[in-house]
């Protein structure tokens, strides 16, 4: 039995199959593109061909294919359970892990592991038999995470994602000193024009993209500050914290190419998460302390004042 997903476009000018990648919590590109070959994508009730470019308010429906069988193998790695039920499970992953598998991590990551966790209780999407990673955070980032145990879950919270009302607040330090003690970058985020690794603020093949700063503490050279996204782009705090002249600390992809503070990746940690029972109705609100990586990295600062 296939299950149906619902996305409403909220910008025009997006090929079908990109909007659709970028919505779908484990849908690739590519998959995207042979499930638009093979008919099972609709908009306003009519098929459409994969370089289909959506408009704003256009209903658009993924018919997904039964789970299948996938050759991810359950490991036996230790995970910091923050919230499960039968229906979801919180993890607050250490820095350093990777969470699905991919070129040059093929095991040991996130999924791995909570198939170990939760056995056959993991719902499946985009055709394969994996959990339901409904958001992910970079390798080098700590933090909350949420999985879905079953495609009811995972449909629900994925339409929050798409809404906004799946909410996620972060802890960063960063380069610099702000004259204000709040703000907000809003500025589309897209692929770099010339590193196809990297992502950068675009008005070229870019999304919308609001991230909302505010300052916890002040440092000589740093400041430790609090992000919440509106939307959740890819690498989409570095790129804006990058793009207003605050680079976080430790990020040699977006900031200083060497070691900073003795840290290797940038210290940025998910902190908060929000979110609708999927089951119940009724909010969720998740927080967990900073890790060791982020305290150490604040020791070593010098307060202001």
């Amino acid at each position: 039995m296939n299950n149906t997903i619902v996305i409403i476009a909220q910008e025009s000018a997006d090929r079908i199959d990109a909007l659709l990648a970028q919505n779908v919590p484990g849908l690739t590109r590519s998959a995207a593109q042979r499930l638009l070959d093979a008919g099972a994508v609709s908009v306003d009730g009519r098929t459409v061909k994969k370089n289909y470019k959506c408009s704003a308010g256009e209903r658009i429906e993924l018919s997904l294919p039964e789970t299948q069988e996938t050759e991810l193998s359950p490991q036996d790695i230790p995970l910091d359970i923050v919230y499960e039920d039968e229906d979801v499970v919180v993890v607050n992953k250490p820095r350093g892990m990777v969470v699905h598998p991919a070129p040059g991590h093929p095991d040991g990551t996130l999924v791995n592991a909570l198939m170990h966790h939760c056995g056959d209780s993991l719902s499946g999407v985009g055709g394969e038999k994996r959990p339901g990673i409904v958001h992910r955070i970079d390798k080098d980032t700590s933090g909350l995470l949420i999985a879905a145990k079953n495609d009811n879950a995972h449909l629900k919270l994925s339409a929050q994602l798409s809404d906004r009302s799946l909410s996620r607040v972060y802890e960063a330090v960063v380069r610099g000193s702000f004259r204000e003690d709040r703000g907000t970058v809003d500025a589309p985020v897209g692929r770099h024009p010339t590193d196809r690794k990297k992502m950068a603020v675009t008005d070229k093949n870019s999304r919308a993209a609001v991230t909302h700063w505010e300052v916890i503490a002040r440092y000589r050279g740093y400041t430790h500050i609090r992000c919440r996204l509106e939307t959740g782009r890819t690498h989409q705090i570095r790129v804006h914290m990058a793009h207003i002249g605050h680079p976080l600390l430790g990020d040699h992809v977006y900031g200083a190419p060497s070691p900073d503070k003795g840290l290797e990746g940038q210290c940025l940690h998910a902190r908060e998460l929000k979110f609708i029972h999927p089951r119940t109705g009724e909010p969720v609100h998740l927080a967990t302390g900073l890790p060791p990586y982020f305290l150490d990295v604040l020791k070593k600062l010098v307060p202001l004042g």
